[in-house]
């Protein structure tokens, strides 16, 4: 052969073995990618809340002593029922009973005074009375000078007088305070309701409540008929509540039941546990969401672990998408118009901005009739169980990717894709994120 041949025979190998090259490369370049395509349709959406707390009762009382004493008697059990006005306890009142014979003693003490000052008055005012008639009479008898002395000892006798009604009055006083801290050793029932809290027994030293309320806390009265779940809502959740909104509750140690509630006030301020965290921006905030049971059962007992949710919002027949299917396209070109055109995108909210000119966007990968995918922006609105609410950006009928969580992050425009046996796989949101 040639040398002439020879070159043309490598030259066409090399040509046969490009084009392999090249239709390999193109048919892995079309290869579909496997995907869940589901229609976009409507459902029944719930939005909820879902939080952790205690059952306590919506009214309690936890009584303390306003003296110090020994107890000397105990009339009650824990998990007694009591009612309005009933005994309780008594502080040993011997002291206390002292004072207020004691204050008796003073109390008569200026009774007497007071009879005493009275008796000198009336004679110092009737010897200047005397006095001055006279002097009237013939003025020669009785001097200006005793006059005066006579008119300075009554007036001396009016003020010893006043102070007698003073003493009275501050002895009367004395006695109203130590009879009040003698009532105070009898300890009864503020209300009706069932002992939930006996600290202290018989013997035992109770203090004043304004030294130490823990401590001090002798018993707590509950009123076991109006229960409430306290649950700590994370901030993001707490502005979804609303005062009246329907919950249902779970108690961990009545399992298999549920119970309904109805929420009935909602804090203000973090609870006192999250104090750091408002200081520390990285730690979640909490409040405070009080949840009032409506038929809780009898054998409910305070403190019970129990869960909440919350139902924050509803929607019938809803156009819907599965969470997982909604993703976020990071640092999306900026679409014309600006700003207002991305928050349009959005529906109405502004997404955080990564770069001058860049804006993440949420929305799904539609499938098209020649089996490629489009991303399009979605506004979705409550967020179900399973689904989000489609708000703008979709209709009825229209398929789009749904699955896999892998497959929807690596998806983009243009993209071929081909269906996949459904499988479950549980919703989470933020495919793209």
């Amino acid at each position: 052969m040639s040398r002439r041949g020879k070159w043309s025979v490598g030259i066409t190998l090399l040509v046969l073995v490009a084009a392999v090259f090249v239709l390999a490369a193109t048919r892995r370049g079309n290869r579909a990618t496997a995907v869940r395509i589901e229609p976009v349709q409507r459902h029944d959406l719930v939005a909820s809340v879902t939080a952790s707390g205690q059952v306590q009762p919506r009214t309690k009382v936890d009584l303390s002593s306003d003296i110090t004493g020994k107890i000397v008697r105990l009339a009650v059990h824990e998990g007694d029922m009591v009612t309005k006005g009933q005994f309780l306890l008594e502080i040993d009142p011997s002291q206390y009973e002292a004072a207020v014979q004691r204050q008796q003693a003073a109390l008569a003490a200026a009774r007497a005074d007071l009879a005493r000052a009275q008796a000198n008055y009336d004679q110092a005012e009737s010897s200047y009375k005397r006095s001055a008639a006279i002097k009237q009479q013939n003025p020669s008898l009785i001097s200006d000078e005793q006059l005066e002395q006579l008119r300075t000892t009554m007036d001396v006798n009016k003020s010893l007088l006043e102070a007698a009604h003073f003493s009275i009055a501050q002895a009367e006083a004395g006695l109203k305070d130590a009879q009040s801290q003698l009532s105070k050793t009898v300890i009864t029932a503020p209300m009706s309701g069932k002992v939930t809290r006996l600290n202290v027994e018989q013997g035992e030293t109770a203090i004043m409540g304004t030294l130490n309320k823990d401590a001090a806390t002798l018993l707590t009265i509950s009123d076991m008929s109006a229960l409430e779940t306290i649950v700590q809502v994370d901030e993001t959740d707490v502005s979804r509540i609303s005062v009246g909104d329907s919950a249902t509750v779970e108690i961990d140690a009545l399992p298999n039941r549920t119970f309904r509630g109805r929420v009935v006030e909602i804090s203000n301020s973090s609870i006192a546990g999250s104090a750091a965290a408002v200081a520390n921006s990285d730690q979640a905030v909490d409040y405070e969401v009080k949840v009032l049971l409506l038929d809780a059962p009898p054998q409910t007992r305070p403190d019970y672990s129990a869960t909440a949710r919350i139902v924050t919002a509803t929607r019938e027949k809803a156009l819907a998408i599965p969470i997982i299917a909604l993703t976020v396209k990071e640092n999306a070109p900026a679409t014309p118009g600006g700003d207002t055109a991305a928050m349009v995108a959005m529906g109405g909210r502004t997404p955080p901005a990564k770069e001058v000119g860049k804006r993440d966007i949420e929305g799904v990968y539609v499938v098209g009739t020649d089996s490629h995918v489009t991303f399009r922006p979605v506004t979705v609105g409550i967020t179900g169980d399973d689904y989000f609410e489609v708000v703008d950006g979709l209709k009825e009928g229209e398929r789009i990717v749904t699955g896999s969580y892998q497959a929807i992050r690596t998806l983009h425009d243009g993209a071929l894709v081909r269906a996949s046996e459904p499988t479950a796989t549980p919703a989470t949101k933020g495919a793209g994120s």
